[in-house]
C-alpha cells in the first residue's frame, strides 16, 4: 500500500516504530511520508523510487543523495539540510530529522543566499570523488545556441564561436569542490527558527558555487517557478552570498558570474522539467513552438535568460560578443511574438 512506511526490521530497531503516517506530495521519483514514532517524535522517511528509470538509475540517485546530505551534515552551527538518521539502501529509503517549516515570508532571498553559501563551503578538495562533478552546457549545447540564431535569422558575430569555446573551458567543473544542491529551489529550501535547511539532494554535486548563485539571475533555471529579481535585492543576496563565503572560507568566491549565466543560457535542458532533459533538443524546438513549463513558458525563459547576459556582459573582457548576440535574439523574439510576458517577480515565489 502507498501509506505504508518501508521499514525493514534494521530501521525499526535503529528508528522505532510508526505509528502515525502521511504521504506527502513528491516527484514520481520519490514517496516522502511524514511519520511519527512510537516515542511521539516526528521524522521525514524518503523512498527513492524508479519513476520510469532503470532500478540501476534509481540506485544511483538514492547513494547520491545519501552523499549529499551526509556532506551537508558537516556544517557546524547553523545547519544547512535534515541530518540524516537511519538509511536502508535495500530499499533506498532513507529517515531524515522532521523540519518544521515556518512558511511564507516576503524576504525570504537573504536566508536563502546564506545557507547556499554555507552549504557551498562545506567541502574542498579532499572531497573530490564523494560525489559527480557538476555536469554543464557542452560544445553541443554552443552549437545548439549557434543553431538558433541561424533559425531565427539573427546574425551571429564571428567571434562568438570562440568567445563559447573559451565559456565551456572556464566552465569546467573540475578546479572547484564547492557541494552544489542541484535543484536549490522554491519547496526545496525549508524556512526554520534557525535559518534555511535545503532538502532533496538528488542531484547533488561538486562544483562552482557561482553555478547556483546564478539562480538569482537566471530565473531559477533549473525550477517550474522561473522568477525575476529586481535590482536592489539583486544586490543584497548576492553580497550576503559572497560576504558568507568570504567568512568561511578566509577566500573571494571564485569565478566569473557572468560566465555561469551564459553557461545556463546555451543549455536548451534548461528550459524543460527533468524528465524531459536529454531527450531532444529543445533550443531547437523554440523557433516552431512555445512550450510550458509550470505557468512559464519557454520563450519566455529564453527572453529573460539573453536580457540577463546582454546586460552582464557588456565591456566583458571574453563575452562581449554573446552579449550583443543574446540582445539581438532578446529583440528577435520580441518582434516574432510581441504577447511574451515577462517572468513573475519574486515576491510572487509559491510556497508549500
Amino acid at each position: 500500500m502507498p501509506n505504508r512506511v518501508p521499514f525493514n526490521e534494521a530501521l525499526l530497531s535503529t528508528v522505532g516504530t510508526p505509528k502515525q503516517t502521511k504521504l506527502l506530495d513528491s516527484s514520481p521519483r520519490s514517496r516522502v511520508w511524514r511519520v511519527r514514532l512510537a516515542d511521539r517524535r516526528l521524522v521525514i522517511v524518503k523512498q527513492i523510487t524508479d519513476g520510469g528509470d532503470t532500478g540501476a538509475d534509481a540506485n544511483t540517485r538514492f547513494v547520491r543523495e545519501v552523499a549529499g546530505l551526509r556532506l551537508a551534515g558537516r556544517a557546524s552551527g547553523l545547519a544547512v539540510a535534515p541530518a540524516v538518521l537511519a538509511t536502508d539502501p535495500s530499499s533506498r529509503v532513507m529517515v531524515l530529522e522532521y523540519l518544521d517549516d515556518l512558511g511564507r515570508t516576503d524576504d525570504w532571498m537573504p536566508g536563502y543566499a546564506e545557507s547556499l553559501a554555507r552549504l557551498h563551503a562545506l567541502t574542498g578538495p579532499a572531497d573530490a570523488g564523494a560525489l559527480p562533478v557538476w555536469s554543464g552546457p557542452t560544445a553541443t549545447d554552443a552549437e545548439s545556441f549557434l543553431a538558433l540564431a541561424r533559425a531565427l535569422d539573427v546574425a551571429v558575430p564571428s567571434t562568438v564561436p570562440n568567445e563559447l569555446a573559451g565559456l565551456l573551458e572556464r566552465l569546467d567543473p573540475t578546479p572547484h569542490h564547492a557541494l552544489l544542491h542541484g535543484d536549490p529551489c522554491p519547496g526545496n529550501d525549508l524556512r526554520t527558527a534557525d535559518g534555511v535547511r535545503f532538502v532533496d539532494f538528488e542531484r547533488a554535486s561538486l562544483g562552482n558555487g557561482l553555478i547556483e548563485l546564478a539562480y538569482f539571475r537566471i530565473g531559477f533555471p533549473t525550477c517550474w517557478c522561473a522568477m525575476s529579481v529586481p535590482a536592489a535585492p539583486l544586490t543584497e543576496v548576492e553580497d550576503v552570498y559572497r560576504t558568507t563565503w568570504r567568512g568561511l572560507t578566509g577566500k573571494d568566491v571564485p569565478g566569473d558570474l557572468a560566465d555561469a549565466c551564459a553557461g545556463w543560457l546555451i543549455q536548451g535542458d534548461a528550459l524543460v522539467e527533468r524528465a524531459h532533459r536529454g531527450t531532444v533538443d529543445q533550443l531547437a524546438r523554440v523557433p516552431a513552438e512555445d512550450f510550458e513549463w509550470g505557468y512559464v513558458s519557454a520563450r519566455e525563459r529564453l527572453v529573460h535568460r539573453l536580457g540577463v547576459v546582454a546586460d552582464m556582459t557588456r565591456g566583458h573582457d571574453h563575452l562581449h560578443a554573446v552579449g550583443r548576440l543574446s540582445s539581438a535574439l532578446a529583440s528577435r523574439l520580441l518582434e516574432r511574438w510581441p504577447t511574451l510576458r515577462p517572468l513573475p517577480t519574486h515576491d510572487a515565489r509559491p510556497w508549500y
